[in-house]
């Protein structure tokens, strides 16, 4: 066993930056569980309420240098413990905090964008007001009251085209389900992919990460008027599930089974983005926790696709405007 994690050690030496070589990530394997996830995501909202906020990115990077990247949540609960002694992470880890920094520019890539301030418009007493929240900011890919299924699929073979591995989470739906951006962001690829099909690509707002939406339903794969270099919100209608992909014609339903391909890429440098060396996660484990945030969305008379509730990402887009829909401005605890 102490041999193993040298070996693992050994290597995550060789991934992390060097003033010599590389000065970006070249690898993150996410072996982060769902419990691990959602102990620091709970310890992390706990913690805005006092003296000291505590990221829940760094209680997994914590984790994750104890552990030798595989994070529990019992590792997660250590470190939570730990850093309430007032000791900052170099001392708590000692030797093993040269490895921190790695992690905590990896998980930061992976899950920057996913918790933070946003801010609903709903109606109280006659008045539509902003109500802000901290906590999960980002959205179920899957839209509110549409069920769905999925397994830890990442790494599986695929053979169309040539031997590869499977870089996403399948999951499993009816035809039509409306397919939502998980994060804000900028549409940077759209159309058709012969292995994807009808798919969207969106760039995350501090470019760290792409998200993948592939296998869109054939005729009216897209919401309408969605285009390339569109600014998007987390939760907005992207396109609809379906089947198209495997396939050199546009617009061919070559896969058995109804269903989104969600992929997300890790981007440290562009020369990472269209290469052979991308760096894909397993996204299973995050699927699993923003499926407790759906996007509830209406199909209107016009046939267009609309939110319940209006959203706004506070730390991305600001606070809340005062206008004539809104009875008050929004005003969270804080100051966010």
């Amino acid at each position: 066993m102490k041999r193993r994690m040298i070996c693992f050690f050994l290597v995550v030496a060789l991934l992390t930056p060097s003033v010599a070589g590389a000065s970006y990530i070249k690898w993150v394997d996410f072996n982060v569980s769902y419990e691990a996830m959602d102990k620091a995501l709970a310890l992390d909202i706990r913690s805005q309420e006092e003296d000291r906020p505590v990221s829940w990115i760094t209680l997994l990077a914590l984790g994750a240098c104890r552990t030798g990247g595989k994070v529990t949540a019992a590792s997660v609960e250590k470190a939570w413990k730990d850093l309430g002694t007032g000791k900052s992470p170099q001392e708590l880890l000692g030797e093993l905090y040269k490895y921190y920094a790695y992690y905590l520019e990896a998980y930061e890539a992976a899950l920057g964008g996913l918790v933070g301030n946003y801010a609903i418009l709903v109606e109280e007493n006659g008045e539509k007001v902003w109500k802000c929240t901290y906590g999960l900011k980002a959205f179920s890919p899957i839209a509110a009251g549409y069920g769905y299924s999925h397994c830890d699929d990442f790494g599986v073979g695929r053979s169309y085209g040539f031997a590869r591995k499977h870089l996403g989470n399948d999951l499993m739906g009816g035809l039509g389900t409306p397919i939502v951006a998980v994060e804000g962001g900028v549409v940077e690829a759209m159309g058709w992919n012969q292995y994807g099909g009808w798919r969207v690509g969106i760039r995350s707002v501090d470019r760290r990460r792409y998200y993948y939406y592939a296998h869109l339903q054939k005729d009216t794969p897209f919401a309408p008027g969605l285009k390339e270099g569109d600014v998007v919100q987390a939760g907005q209608v992207i396109g609809f599930m379906g089947r198209t992909g495997y396939s050199h014609k546009e617009n061919v339903n070559n896969i058995e089974t109804v269903h989104l391909h969600f992929g997300l890429e890790l981007i440290f440098d562009e020369s990472q983005k269209e290469c052979n060396s991308e760096i894909w996660i397993d996204v299973y484990n995050i699927v699993r926790l923003l499926n407790r945030h759906r996007s509830s969305v209406t199909k209107t008379p016009g046939g267009a696709w609309e939110r319940v509730y209006a959203y706004r990402d506070l730390d991305t887009e600001g606070p809340a405007p005062w206008d004539k829909t809104a009875g008050q401005a929004c005003s969270c605890p804080g100051g966010s």
